[in-house]
């Protein structure tokens, strides 16, 4: 069960970040006998399934690179990447009680949703800033952190499971200071590129009053 747990979880949390790197990985250790998947997901390691989500992930990893762009590409697949934790979540189970399934699918679709917003509001301020450099940085550690963190949710459930919680505790925290911070560089931004705009919405409310 502890296994079955840390699966759902890792395939869910990981969507969250690297949707098509996450697929390709499990596909590709249930190809090689590295683990075994429940049979619900066993069609991961189909050649089709891993050559698809390989050449996804590789659109998306040199999509996650270029600044401005890369947040576009968070914004579309928000309706992607939760949906897909979901999916996961629930295949992970195996061939579980209907009510547990429902369960694992809206706790992967939870967890899918808060690595996602956390990635994509941490990368909408990043991209306030015009050097490239932290974008990069970020999107590297993205890509890492999905690779240990599938592993670890394969090979060391426990210290998996202690880590996500903390990550999920880090997430509440943050989550609304990333979104006050990109709404205050954002209106930030406006105002630098209308110069006056606050001198003609003063004169605007006087000649009202």
């Amino acid at each position: 069960m502890l296994e079955s747990l840390s699966l759902a979880a890792g395939l869910s949390w990981a969507s969250g970040l690297r949707l098509y790197l996450t697929v390709f990985i499990a596909g590709m250790f249930q190809r090689m006998g590295i683990v075994h998947l429940p049979d619900t997901l066993a069609v991961l390691g189909s050649p089709w399934v891993i050559g698809v989500a390989g050449a996804l992930a590789v659109v998306e990893f040199l999509a996650d690179k270029i600044p401005a762009f890369d947040s576009l590409w968070d914004a579309v697949h928000t309706f992607i990447r939760i949906p897909a934790g979901a999916v996961l979540a629930a295949g992970s189970l195996g061939h579980a009680d209907p009510a547990m399934l429902t369960i694992a699918a809206l706790a992967g679709g939870t967890l899918a949703g808060a690595s996602h917003f956390a990635k994509a509001g941490t990368r909408a301020l990043i991209n306030l800033s015009p050097e490239p450099v932290s974008n990069w940085a970020a999107s590297t550690t993205e890509d890492v952190g999905t690779l240990a963190g599938i592993t670890l949710a394969l090979f060391v459930p426990l210290l998996f499971l202690v880590l996500l919680l903390a990550f999920l505790v880090l997430a509440g925290w943050a989550l609304p200071r990333l979104a006050r911070g990109v709404h205050g560089g954002v209106s930030r931004m406006a105002k630098h590129m209308l110069p006056g705009s606050d001198h003609r919405l003063n004169r605007l409310r006087s000649k009202h009053d």
